[in-house]
């Protein structure tokens, strides 16, 4: 997920992505107790504030090739600060080349080619755990496929897999339990549905949660702002 927004006020939360933030200017992010006022990826899982002026956010999915390359950068730390200059201009149209454009820079200095970006495959090996994910991929694309209604039981049995041997297995590729990667994939279809302007009683049912209080919840802890906050930065 690539977020380019103007006054983020996030307050604490933690999510599954590695998060990239390169901003404007006047920057505040704070980890752990410290002020970070420079451009800083953040690892998988670690709770963090932001408060920025203006600038990127990039959200990456670790289990892929993007991922995994800021995860050697990261080399285990909760976060790390980069060499990068500030950012300065935006191009305003949204096609994949002005992105191109606009991100080159932060590549360069991060010295990762930009191409990645825009072919960043999964790197999920095993081919069954592949299949999940490809599925669950299926909801970014088109309508949501309830992935509320994904018991690990009926997943482990498609897979002719034992729940016990399933949940290890994915554990174990993703990094992550089954219920709690759900979770994050359920919220990626409600963001979905949001920036197709469904209300939020709308998204919650097309993302399997059981209202949109449970929705909203959810997001706060994620995201660290209410939806309604959200609804203005995508508008912006």
């Amino acid at each position: 997920m690539i977020i380019y927004g103007a006054s983020l006020d996030a307050a604490l939360h933690t999510h599954q992505a590695i998060q990239v933030i390169w901003p404007k200017s006047d920057s505040l992010c704070l980890i752990n107790g410290n002020n970070i006022t420079q451009p800083v990826i953040i690892n998988s899982k670690i709770p963090h504030q932001l408060k920025m002026t203006e600038g990127w956010v990039l959200l990456i999915e670790p289990k892929s090739h993007l991922g995994e390359a800021l995860y050697l950068i990261l080399q285990t730390q909760d976060y790390k600060v980069f060499e990068v200059p500030y950012f300065t201009s935006c191009h305003e149209n949204k096609s994949e080349n002005d992105l191109k454009i606009n991100l080159k820079p932060l590549f360069k200095n991060l010295n990762l080619p930009i191409r990645v970006l825009f072919n960043n495959h999964s790197t999920v090996i095993d081919k069954r755990i592949q299949q999940i994910i490809s599925q669950l991929d299926e909801c970014l694309k088109n309508d949501c496929i309830k992935p509320a209604t994904w018991r690990a039981s009926e997943v482990a049995d498609q897979l002719a897999l034992s729940q016990s041997r399933f949940l290890h297995l994915f554990s174990q590729e993703l990094g992550i339990s089954w219920r709690p990667y759900l979770l994050w994939r359920r919220m990626m279809c409600a963001i979905t549905a949001i920036l197709k302007k469904s209300s939020a009683t709308e998204a919650a049912y097309k993302a399997g949660f059981s209202d949109s209080a449970h929705l909203s919840r959810t997001f706060k802890n994620m995201f660290g702002m209410t939806i309604k906050q959200a609804r203005i930065i995508f508008k912006r």
